[in-house]
């Protein structure tokens, strides 16, 4: 009689966002779930594809729950929409007021955010050195406050938000305000000068995304001597990187953190322990 042999659980995970069809999750996931022995199927849920808005929440996480979805992951436009959604938030996550992950088990929507130790993580790899006393953000949505908590979390002294909804930029200035007793943090709405006088500018808005092109302030108020940083990673040179670079300016795009926040999402989501550094291959090799 032939032995019989158990494989294993498939691993089935997704992402739900708007204009989602170059993403690399797919890759990523998929490819380091196989790498550990499971066969794993990873799904693009694209708004835009399907002729929705963020209001489909509801039912696209039932059904993700219906068929059997061990999680999620969240991007634009619905990092901070989906948290109503939710049964509990991770620590981070409420802290953050965005969720990029969730865990559909036992009945249970648990939202976390690997956004934010992405960002710091791959900022520290790559960014090694740089002035960190002024830093100009572009950006307030779920995304920005993840990278606002990052950089006050890697010391900046000085954080500016812009936003065009300047309401939302104060709102994180002043959540994060008794975090981080020892930083200064104001909003703005329109940001010349503050640019000219940043160490470093970060961008956590949309443009520069294919859907979105263009460049979120013009690039000539950009000095040589200033780092620039993207959370785009699709494409990985925006027209953002591309000036910056044309001028000297040191430079990170969204590739790390994109990685970084993967293999935490994978981890949560799995309960398998990821290698980030694999990860980084596949995303290369896309």
């Amino acid at each position: 009689m032939p032995q019989l042999v158990k494989t294993p659980d498939t691993i089935l995970m997704g992402l739900i966002g708007a204009g989602i069809g170059a993403s690399r999750s797919p890759t990523l996931h998929q490819s380091e779930g196989l790498a550990q022995g499971f066969p794993t199927v990873y799904r693009l849920i694209d708004l835009d594809v399907l002729g929705l808005d963020a209001a489909a929440l509801p039912r696209l996480l039932q059904a993700a729950e219906q068929t059997g979805f061990q999680g999620l992951n969240i991007t634009f436009p619905c990092k901070q929409a989906v948290i109503p959604h939710l049964t509990r938030l991770d620590p981070a996550a409420e802290a953050l007021g965005a969720v990029n992950t969730v865990v559909l088990k036992n009945g249970e929507r648990i939202g976390y955010n690997t956004d934010w130790s992405g960002y710091a993580e791959a900022f520290k790899v790559h960014m090694q050195g740089v002035a960190l006393d002024r830093v100009v953000q572009f950006g307030a949505g779920g995304a920005g406050s993840a990278v606002a908590y990052a950089l006050l979390s890697l010391g900046v002294k000085h954080l500016t938000l812009v936003e065009a909804e300047i309401s939302r930029a104060q709102h994180i200035a002043v959540q994060f305000a008794s975090r981080f007793p020892n930083a200064t943090l104001d909003a703005v709405s329109e940001a010349a000068l503050a640019v000219q006088q940043a160490d470093g500018v970060v961008n956590c808005t949309p443009v520069g995304m294919d859907k979105y092109p263009g460049t979120p302030f013009p690039t000539a108020w950009l000095k040589p001597a200033q780092w620039v940083s993207e959370i785009i990673y699709f494409p990985l040179e925006t027209p953002l990187l591309r000036d910056a670079r044309a001028l000297g300016c040191r430079t990170i795009d969204g590739s790390g953190m994109n990685v970084y926040q993967a293999a935490e999402a994978f981890r949560i989501i799995t309960g398998l322990t990821p290698d980030p550094q694999r990860m980084r291959g596949f995303f290369d090799a896309c």
